[in-house]
């Protein structure tokens, strides 16, 4: 009895040390910065507060490194990209991007046809906040469009077909004319003109000779009305190989780049391959809320963007939603005055 009793203490002190060695193992000091968030016993500073991001984790320190990258972007005068998904046009995002082109603030604009549409249509008539959970079949019958929680009444379409069907018959005269098919590009610049309001991100776009491209300019409204006008004229075409040629041959050509793709898609996928023609991007800022493991190159963080070499600089991917994001990074970027 005594020998079991001596034995099991024996292992029992055995087992100790081996779990004290494995629990309470000896470390080396971390570097790096020390984990801090803000001190609201200090008062109410929005902007020490998010500069307090950089210190507090996980996601706020991915937002406060794409501040970073950004301003670096806009102090080595890089010419910026900024590509952004058609949902957020549809979103209050619209403004934040109208006031990046109206003030130059970057180069290139990329989005979809969505994106193209509704800047556009906005113009003339207002989209509405509702909900998530409202009922499809009965917004339905009211004849209005739901995209999350933003309510798009289909009247807009009506009055956007009015407004698109005779700069098309203009466009379909010139081409008879001249034999020359019109590139999406130079499409996009005709509608920013012609819409003529200052809310507009395609008219200050237009008005500050800003280039912008939508590799699927059919995919919406814009192509449905395209559907219904090749009933009348058939032989009606859109040029969408010279925008390739002409995005890339730019982009070849820039001695820094940045990137900064907001949402994801074909708008994502087409900035970072003209990147690719000059072997990457020197900076770049994803936001979005994506998960990589599907392998779909829209969720990709911008390593993923490395091994193709349309990155080969400094990149960054946020986790979140950029109608949240994005308007607190261009406070702290594009917006700030000491910047």
């Amino acid at each position: 009895m005594k020998e079991e009793t001596s034995s099991k203490r024996s292992r029992g002190k055995e087992n100790e040390e081996a779990s004290r060695k494995n629990v309470l193992r000896q470390s080396k000091e971390a570097e790096g910065i020390s984990v801090k968030g803000y001190d609201f016993s200090k008062g109410v500073d929005y902007g020490k507060i998010l500069d307090s991001y950089a210190s507090t984790g996980f996601q706020a320190t991915h937002f406060a490194k794409a501040i970073g990258i950004i301003n670096k972007m806009t102090s080595e005068k890089a010419t910026i990209f900024l590509g952004c998904s058609s949902n957020l046009i549809t979103s209050g995002i619209r403004e934040t991007v109208r006031y990046l082109v109206q003030h130059k603030k970057i180069q290139v604009f990329v989005t979809t046809a969505g994106g193209i549409e509704e800047d556009l249509i906005k113009c003339l008539g207002d989209f509405k906040i509702g909900t998530f959970s409202e009922s499809g079949e009965l917004l339905r019958e009211k004849g209005i469009n739901r995209t999350g929680n933003i309510f798009v009444p289909n009247i807009r379409y009506v009055e956007f077909e009015k407004f698109l069907t005779p700069i098309l018959e203009k466009i379909y005269k010139e081409q008879k004319k001249t034999g020359k098919v019109i590139a999406v590009s130079d499409f996009v610049k005709i509608l920013g003109k012609e819409i003529n309001n200052e809310e507009s991100i395609l008219y200050w776009c237009w008005k500050n000779n800003l280039q912008v491209y939508c590799p699927g300019i059919t995919d919406g409204s814009i192509g449905d009305i395209i559907h219904f006008f090749l009933y009348k004229h058939p032989d009606f075409k859109v040029d969408i190989a010279s925008d390739i040629h002409k995005l890339n041959e730019f982009t070849i050509t820039q001695k820094k780049t940045g990137v900064i793709l907001l949402g994801k898609g074909m708008m994502k996928h087409h900035i970072l391959n003209s990147n690719m023609m000059r072997n990457g991007a020197d900076y770049a800022v994803y936001i979005n809320t994506g998960e990589e493991w599907d392998g779909a190159d829209s969720n990709a963080r911008p390593d993923e963007a490395v091994s193709w070499g349309k990155v080969n600089g400094e990149g960054i991917k946020v986790f979140g939603d950029a109608t949240i994001l994005f308007p607190l990074i261009v406070a702290k970027t594009f917006a700030n005055s000491n910047q």
